[in-house]
């Protein structure tokens, strides 16, 4: 944080926060913490909103070295309370528009401390002045205990250690950004691993940051063309979007290539991507379990392979070791079989991380994703990954984008539905989206049902909510 002094360091709302402003935020929360008795290494709760004063607060609770946990602000005020419960911190730092009566019954049953964030600054808040500092605390063995994205379950909480912060910034930027590029426009939420990515690198590399608070085309245009960004992250529906926005090319000429993560993005849509505004797609994959991506694309590898390769998620990082095994034996399988991925990254620690993603590697070391074992439908005996149902959905020329899950059945035990989001000005009937299903797959893949909903539910980071969408077929009954 020092580098930046009274240079620019984090745009919101189109105002411009020096590094120097950004550091007495944070030092303000210390101090309000020191004074309500609040121990250096106690777990602090921050329920967090993509604002600037909570930017401000995850840089400074890392830069102070006090361990921080993640609590999503997008839900109600009871869960939130029941969030903060489970936690157990000494302090929570809300956003003054979260701390509602439940949240501050929470904080006072842990015998917390609450501290209010807004513009104007830090301050503590009334009848949580003091924290409970007699009472035994869980140890928040890192630097971030951040949540996973909600898209299969409610969000768990996973804990990096600051040294491993080293590859969330590797994993960003390959090795390759200063400070003197355009700015890290940060949109994803900031409490889940792709806001973290991009906040953490930002100030790592001494950057100019954007903080979006949350996702709009017209706004991701300006950020873009306003400050001649270079290359961004996106997520997959960030992609089509964009297309289905029809942004005219010369409003994105300055990028020089997207990086498209958090999720699969179909060939289909890559390629209109690429057609129409000549900007490579770069894809990664990573997981909040791994505090980054673990493989990835760069613009060397995609003008070696990149015509050839569509579908694959591009190589290993430097130092990252991957392998495909077999889901009951563990046993590693050779090139080119389909098994679970597993990864080795060293500053995570000597082991395999096991995943449950079903992938591939090829003879040139490329990694292919194939769908979710832990979402594998089970029809009668009969295996579905829901990324094969999806992919040919998403193929009809009516289909923007759909979701695939498997629901109850009293013969079979379970049954696939799919729920399908339109593409602008038309709407598929069910009947024809099943046959389509039907010409394309084995007939077990068949849907029992498919709805048309003007949009998908989805989770704050863009991916398809699969609880939502089951809820939509309990809806149908």
């Amino acid at each position: 944080m020092a580098s930046y002094g009274a240079a620019p360091c984090i745009e919101f709302e189109r105002r411009w926060h020096s590094g120097d402003e950004v550091a007495e935020y944070g030092r303000r929360i210390g101090v309000c913490l020191d004074r309500a008795g609040v121990a250096r290494d106690a777990p602090i709760g921050l329920v967090v909103r993509n604002r600037y004063p909570h930017a401000a607060a995850t840089i400074g609770m890392i830069a102070a070295g006090r361990p921080v946990a993640m609590i999503y602000s997008f839900q109600s005020p009871e869960a939130i309370a029941a969030d903060i419960a489970r936690l157990d911190a000494a302090a929570v730092l809300a956003d003054v528009e979260d701390w509602t009566d439940p949240v501050v019954q929470a904080v006072r049953r842990t015998g917390g401390a609450g501290v209010a964030l807004s513009p104007d600054g830090p301050t503590g808040v009334t009848s949580l002045e003091r924290a409970d500092s007699t009472r035994p605390r869980a140890v928040l063995d890192g630097a971030l205990a951040i949540l996973t994205s909600g898209t299969t379950g409610p969000p768990k909480h996973f804990v990096i250690r600051s040294e491993v912060l080293e590859h969330t910034v590797y994993s960003v930027t390959g090795g390759q950004a200063d400070a003197d590029e355009p700015p890290e426009m940060s949109y994803w939420p900031l409490g889940g691993i792709g806001g973290v990515c991009q906040l953490v690198t930002g100030v790592y590399v001494g950057k100019r940051m954007v903080l979006l608070e949350r996702f709009s085309v017209d706004e991701w245009v300006r950020v873009v063309k306003r400050y001649g960004l270079q290359r961004v992250g996106v997520q997959p529906a960030v992609v089509r979007m964009l297309l289905d926005a029809d942004v005219p090319a010369e409003e994105l000429s300055s990028l020089q290539y997207v990086m498209s993560a958090s999720g699969p993005l179909d060939v289909a849509t890559r390629d209109a991507f690429e057609a129409k505004y000549g900007i490579p797609v770069l894809t990664a994959y990573g997981a909040t379990e791994f505090a980054g991506s673990v493989c990835s694309w760069t613009p060397d590898l995609y003008r070696e392979f990149g015509a050839h390769k569509r579908e694959s998620s591009g190589r290993a990082l430097p130092g990252v070791r991957v392998r495909i095994v077999d889901a009951d034996s563990g046993s590693e399988l050779p090139v080119g079989a389909r098994g679970i991925l597993e990864a080795k990254v060293p500053l995570l620690g000597p082991d395999w991380v096991h995943t449950t993603d079903v992938a591939s590697i090829d003879e040139d070391g490329f990694i292919t994703l194939h769908g979710r074992a832990d979402g594998a439908i089970n029809r009668g005996g009969f295996k579905i990954l829901p990324e094969t149902v999806r992919n040919a959905l998403i193929s009809h020329p009516c289909v923007r984008d759909a979701g695939v899950v498997g629901v109850p059945d009293q013969r079979l035990g379970q049954v696939p539905f799919a729920a399908v989001e339109p593409v602008p000005g038309t709407y598929p009937e069910e009947v024809e989206l099943i046959a389509y299903v039907r010409a394309a797959l084995p007939r077990h893949h068949v849907p029992v049902a498919i709805v048309v909903v003007d949009e998908l539910p989805r989770t704050p980071s863009l991916k398809v909510s699969i609880p939502a969408v089951a809820a939509l077929y309990a809806a149908t009954e």
